[in-house]
C-alpha cells in the first residue's frame, strides 16, 4: 500500500489504516508519527506488516503541489517498488488531494511501468505479469476518478506503442516491417483505415524526396496513411499529423561518425509518435476525423544511394539540391507535407528527430516548436505544458528562409551556409513544403502548420522520471490533448 504524505507530516492521515490489523495499525501509526518521514519530496519509509508492505511516499508541501510533481512522483515510486513483494498495488490517497493530482500521480505510475525486453530470454522465476493497480481516494472523488484514470490509462497505451516502435532495432523494424505492422493493427477496427505506398507506388506518384533516402538501401521506403474516423465529419476540415520515419540513418554517403550511431534506429521517432497517437484516439473512442502520414525510408550508403550535389525532384514538383545526405529526414517530410496539404487538413503538424542543432539549443528538456500560425503555436504550446512535454516556440524568420532558398541549382537547398541556427533553417526548409490555398473570400494564406523537432525528446532523456531507459514516446499525449481538446 503507497500513501503519499505532504511535507509536515507528524501523525498518520485520516484513513491511512481503515482495514489493516491491530498491529499493522499500530506499526503504520507510530512510524507516520516519527522522525523518520516528514513528508519532503525524495523521501519514503516502509513498515513492513503481515501480508501488507505499506509505503509513505513524500511528495513536498501541499501549497506546491503541481501535477508534475505528482506525476513524476507516482512515476519514481513506481520505479522504487519490488517486485518480489508482489504485485497487488494499493494507493490510499487522503487529504488535501485534488482528483486532477491523483490522476496525474496515478498516470506517472502507468507511464512508468514499461519495459522492451522482447528479445531478451526470460527465465521463469523473473517473470513478472505485471502490476495490479487500485486507487483509493475520499468517495467525492472517485466518479470523476474512474473516468480520469481510465483515459489516462488508455493514451498510454498509445506512448507504450510509440516506445515499442522507437526501441526496435533496425534489422528488425523497418519501412516495410513498419507498414506492415500498421496494417495488421487496423485489422478489425471499423472506424481505422491504413493505406501503405510501397516502393512502386512511390515512384508512380512521384514521391522522389522519400524515394532519395532510401534508395540506397535493400529495404525500399514507403509511406504510409492512417485515417481514423473516415466516413465522420464529410467535408469539414480536420488535422493531419505527419512524422518521419527513418528506421536508421547512417547518414548515407555523408556518413556518420560511429560513435552514437547506434541510437539512429530512433530516427523513425516521429513516425513512431504518429502510429501511437492513433492507437490513443481509437482507444479512447475519439469520434472525429484525423490523417496521419509517416514517410518511411533507410538511409544507407551503397552504389545506388543519392550523393551530395544531386539535385532531387520532389512531389511538390520543387527541386532540392543537396548538401548533406545525412539531412535526409526534411527531404522525405517535403514529399509527406505536400500530401498532407491535399486532404484539406485545418492544420499540420509535423514530428521528426530532424537536428542535433536543437538539442544543442534546448538539451533534452524540450522539444523545438516552430509554426506559421499564432494560434496553432500557442495550442501545442499549451497542450505540452499541460501534460509535461514541453515545445519551445523558436524562431521562423525570413533570413532562415531566404537562406534555404538561395541555391544557384535548385529550388530549395537541403543544408544552411554554416552550422549557425540548424535548426532554425531546417524548419524554415519544411516551411517551403506547406502549401497556400484560398478562403471563401479568395484570400490565399498558409495552411496552419506547426514542426516539432524531438531529436533531443524521443530518448536518453534521463531527466523524463516517466520513461526507464530508450524512446519516450514523446508528443503522443500533446497531441492527443490538442486534437481532443480543441
Amino acid at each position: 500500500m503507497i500513501i503519499p504524505v505532504f511535507k509536515g507530516l507528524d501523525k498518520a492521515p485520516n484513513n491511512t489504516t481503515v482495514g489493516l490489523g491491530r498491529g499493522a495499525s499500530i506499526a503504520v501509526k507510530a512510524a507516520a508519527a516519527g522522525d523518520a518521514i516528514s513528508g519532503k519530496a525524495g523521501e519514503s519509509l516502509s513498515v513492513w506488516t503481515k501480508g501488507c508492505t505499506v509505503i509513505f511516499v513524500g511528495v513536498g508541501d501541499k501549497e506546491k503541489i503541481t501535477h508534475k510533481v505528482a506525476r513524476d512522483t507516482g512515476a519514481k515510486c513506481l520505479a522504487n517498488l519490488s517486485k518480489d513483494l508482489g504485485s497487488d498495488i494499493v494507493v490510499r490517497f487522503t487529504s488535501g488531494w485534488s482528483s486532477e493530482n491523483i490522476t496525474a500521480f496515478t498516470e506517472g505510475m502507468i507511464l512508468r511501468d514499461y519495459e522492451f525486453d522482447k528479445y531478451q530470454k526470460k527465465d521463469d522465476e523473473n517473470n513478472h505479469s505485471g502490476w495490479c493497480l487500485e486507487c483509493q481516494a475520499h468517495d467525492r472523488h472517485l466518479q470523476g476518478l474512474a473516468d480520469s484514470i481510465e483515459k489516462a490509462n488508455l493514451v498510454a497505451t498509445g506512448v507504450h506503442l510509440a516506445r515499442d516502435l522507437a526501441n526496435e532495432p533496425a534489422n528488425r523494424l523497418y519501412p516495410d516491417e513498419y507498414g506492415r505492422r500498421a496494417l495488421e493493427w487496423a485489422e478489425g477496427k471499423e472506424n481505422v483505415e491504413v493505406e501503405v505506398w510501397d516502393y512502386e507506388r512511390l515512384q508512380k506518384e512521384g514521391m522522389q524526396g522519400v524515394i532519395a533516402v532510401g534508395k540506397g538501401s535493400i529495404r525500399k521506403p514507403c509511406m504510409v496513411f492512417f485515417r481514423l474516423n473516415p466516413d465522420a465529419q464529410e467535408g469539414k476540415k480536420v488535422p493531419c499529423i505527419v512524422g518521419k520515419g527513418i528506421t536508421f540513418d547512417t547518414g548515407g554517403i555523408s556518413i556518420k561518425p560511429s560513435q552514437g550511431m547506434w541510437d539512429m534506429k530512433y530516427d523513425m521517432h516521429g513516425s513512431a509518435t504518429v502510429f501511437g497517437l492513433f492507437q490513443a484516439l481509437w482507444a479512447t473512442g475519439y469520434e472525429g476525423r484525423v490523417n496521419g502520414i509517416t514517410c518511411m525510408a533507410e538511409n544507407m550508403p551503397s552504389a545506388e544511394a543519392y550523393r551530395p550535389g544531386d539535385v532531387i525532384d520532389t512531389y511538390s514538383g520543387k527541386t532540392i539540391e543537396i548538401f548533406s545526405t545525412d539531412a535526409e529526414g526534411r527531404n522525405v517530410l517535403s514529399d509527406g507535407l505536400w500530401k498532407a496539404a491535399e486532404l484539406n487538413p485545418s492544420y499540420i503538424v509535423d514530428l521528426a528527430t530532424l537536428t542535433g542543432a536543437c538539442v544543442v539549443a534546448l538539451g533534452h528538456e524540450a522539444s523545438g516548436l516552430w509554426s506559421n500560425d499564432d494560434k496553432l503555436r500557442e495550442r501545442i504550446h499549451e497542450a505540452g505544458n499541460a501534460v509535461d512535454e514541453l515545445a519551445w516556440p523558436m524562431p521562423l524568420l525570413p533570413a532562415f528562409e531566404k537562406e534555404m532558398t538561395s541555391s544557384k541549382f535548385a529550388d530549395v537547398r537541403n543544408g544552411g551556409k554554416g552550422r549557425w541556427g540548424g535548426a532554425n533553417t531546417a524548419a524554415a526548409f519544411l516551411k517551403q513544403f506547406i502549401q497556400e490555398r484560398e478562403d471563401e473570400n479568395g484570400e490565399k494564406s498558409e495552411i496552419p502548420w506547426a514542426h516539432l523537432d524531438i531529436a533531443g525528446t524521443a530518448w536518453g532523456v534521463d531527466t523524463n522520471a516517466c520513461v526507464a531507459h530508450g524512446g519516450t514516446g514523446v508528443h503522443v499525449r500533446t497531441l492527443h490533448r490538442l486534437i481532443t481538446q480543441g
